[in-house]
C-alpha cells in the first residue's frame, strides 16, 4: 500500500515539475510574432562606455542608440534590462528574461547550439594604447624591452601569450589596485603618466575621442567576431535583426550614433575669455550676474561653469545633444521650461540652468555648507544627480562622510568606472566616466577662484 502510494506521489511530482518545464520551454519561445503582439522588445546589456549607459538622467550608448532604432523599424516600444557581465548576458538571455542580447557578444563554436547570432558582425582585436610621435611602436617586435600596463584578465592574457610566442622581454605591469580600471589606464596614457597599455580597438576608438594624442594603430591579436545574439527559438526575429542591420548601417541615423560615439571630440576646446583684467569675462556677464542671485551662488561660479560648458557660445551642440550656453540636455531643458526652439538662446539658457541649479540645491539640502554643496552639483550637472547619489551611497557603506566631496564622495566618483563598484548593490545608475566629473569640478572651482581674483563682485 505504502509503495502504490508513493509511486503515485512520485508521479503526480513529475507530471507538475513536467507542466512547470514545458509552461517555462513555452514562455521562452517567443519570437518575432509574439513580440509585435505585446509591442515592446526587451533587450539585454552591460554597462560600458560602448554599449549602455546613463549621462546627466538620460540613457545613452551605441549599442543602445543601434536597439531604439531596430524596436522603432518593428514598430515596438524598447525596454533595457541591464546584465552583470557576457555570461549573465547569455544565461538571462536563454532562461528568457529578455528577448535580444543589444551587445557585440564574441563569437563562439560553444554556443551555437543555443544561439543565433544577429544584426551587423562586428569584427574586435586588441590594441596598444600608446602616444602618438615619431616614437610610436609599429610592430608587436618592438615591445621587447618595453613596460606596458594592463589589469589582470584577458589583456594581461594575450600580453603572457604574446611574450611566449616572442621569446620573452615584454615588461607586463599589472595594476593589481581594484580601483584602477582600463579606462583609467588609457588616461595614464594620454596623461604621459605610462607609456603603454591594452585595450580593445572599440574602446580605445571611444577614448580617443577624449584624447586626441592617443595611437591606436597597433594590434596584438587575433581578428573576433561578434554580434547580436537571440535564443535558437527565434529564427524570425534574428532574421529581422539581419535585415535591419543590412539595409540601415549606411543609413544617417545609423552613421550619426557611429559618429556620436567614435569620432565626435568629446570635450570642447576652450578660446580666450574676453578680458579678465578689464572686470569682464564675457558677453552675457550681465545675466551671470542677475540670476545668479536667485539661486545664492556668487555670479562669477555661473560665469565659470558656463565657459566650461561652451566656452561662451551659445550655438554650439555637443556630441550627446546638449545646448546652447548652458549645455543642457534636451528632456532637462523642455522639464525646465525652456520654449520649444528656444535652447541656444542665451538668457532661457541660463534661466532654466539656474532653475534647475535650485532644484538640485533641494535635492543636496543635508551638504549643509553652501561651497561645498557647490561641489556636489556642478558634478551633478555634469553626469548627473543618480550617479552623485551613487557615489554618496558608496562613500557612506565604505566608511566616509557622504556629506563632503573631496577625499569623500570624490573619491567614489572617481571609482564609478570600475566593474566593481558601478555594479555594487548600493549603485543604481551603472558605469561612469568618474574622471571627467572630478575634473569638471575641478577645473570650475579653480577657474572661479581665478575671476575672483582678478574681478570685483
Amino acid at each position: 500500500m505504502k509503495t502504490w502510494i508513493g509511486c503515485l506521489v512520485g508521479a503526480m511530482v513529475l507530471l507538475l515539475f513536467s507542466c512547470q518545464s514545458g509552461k517555462k520551454a513555452e514562455e521562452v519561445a517567443v519570437d518575432l510574432p509574439q513580440i509585435l503582439e505585446k509591442k515592446e522588445l526587451v533587450v539585454l546589456t552591460v554597462n560600458s562606455s560602448v554599449s549602455y549607459f546613463n549621462y546627466r538622467g538620460e540613457p545613452m550608448g551605441f549599442q543602445y542608440e543601434l536597439a531604439q532604432q531596430f524596436a522603432k523599424s518593428l514598430g515596438v516600444t524598447l525596454k533595457v534590462k541591464v546584465v552583470k557581465d557576457e555570461e549573465g548576458l547569455v544565461d538571462s538571455l536563454l532562461s528568457g528574461a529578455g528577448d535580444l542580447v543589444a551587445y557585440n557578444l564574441i563569437m563562439t563554436n560553444s554556443l551555437k547550439d543555443s544561439l543565433i547570432y544577429c544584426g551587423e558582425e562586428d569584427i574586435t582585436r586588441q590594441v596598444i594604447v600608446q602616444r602618438r610621435g615619431k616614437k610610436v611602436l609599429k610592430d608587436v617586435t618592438e615591445l621587447v624591452g618595453k613596460k606596458v600596463y594592463v589589469n589582470s584578465g584577458k589583456y594581461r592574457t594575450r600580453l603572457e601569450n604574446l611574450n611566449r610566442e616572442l621569446g620573452g622581454g615584454i615588461d607586463i605591469c599589472e595594476v593589481s589596485s581594484d580601483s584602477v580600471s582600463s579606462e583609467d589606464l588609457i588616461t595614464w596614457v594620454a596623461e604621459g603618466r605610462i607609456d603603454y597599455t591594452v585595450a580593445t580597438d572599440e574602446i580605445a576608438k571611444i577614448n580617443r575621442t577624449y584624447y586626441p594624442v592617443l595611437d591606436i594603430g597597433l594590434a596584438i591579436s587575433f581578428d573576433q567576431r561578434s554580434s547580436w545574439a537571440v535564443r535558437k527559438t527565434s529564427p524570425q526575429l534574428a532574421a529581422a535583426a539581419d535585415k535591419w542591420h543590412r539595409e540601415n548601417i549606411n543609413s544617417p541615423e545609423f552613421r550619426a550614433s557611429a559618429r556620436r560615439y567614435f569620432e565626435l571630440a568629446k570635450r570642447p576646446s576652450h578660446g580666450s575669455i574676453l578680458s579678465v583684467k578689464d572686470g569682464k569675462i564675457s558677453h552675457y556677464d550681465a545675466l551671470f550676474r542677475r540670476y545668479a542671485k536667485e539661486i545664492g551662488w556668487d555670479w562669477r561660479l555661473l560665469a565659470s561653469l558656463a565657459y566650461t560648458e561652451s566656452n561662451f557660445n551659445p550655438n554650439v551642440v555637443s556630441w550627446a545633444g546638449a545646448k546652447g550656453l548652458m549645455q543642457l540636455m534636451p528632456a532637462t531643458s523642455r522639464v525646465m521650461g525652456v520654449p520649444p526652439g528656444k535652447e541656444q538662446d542665451p538668457e532661457e539658457s541660463i534661466k532654466a540652468a539656474v532653475k534647475y541649479i535650485g532644484q538640485m540645491q533641494r535635492t543636496f539640502s543635508k551638504v549643509t555648507d553652501k561651497e561645498e554643496q557647490a561641489k556636489f552639483i556642478l558634478a551633478a550637472y555634469n553626469c548627473g544627480v543618480g550617479h552623485v547619489t551613487d557615489a554618496m551611497a558608496l562613500a557612506e557603506k565604505y566608511g566616509r562622510n557622504r556629506y563632503l566631496w573631496e577625499h569623500h564622495v570624490a573619491h567614489y566618483m572617481l571609482l564609478k568606472s570600475n566593474k566593481e563598484y558601478y555594479q555594487d548593490p548600493v549603485c543604481k545608475n551603472g558605469y561612469l566616466r568618474g574622471s571627467d566629473t572630478y575634473e569638471f569640478v575641478r577645473e570650475i572651482l579653480a577657474r572661479t577662484e581665478l575671476y575672483k581674483r582678478k574681478i570685483k563682485k
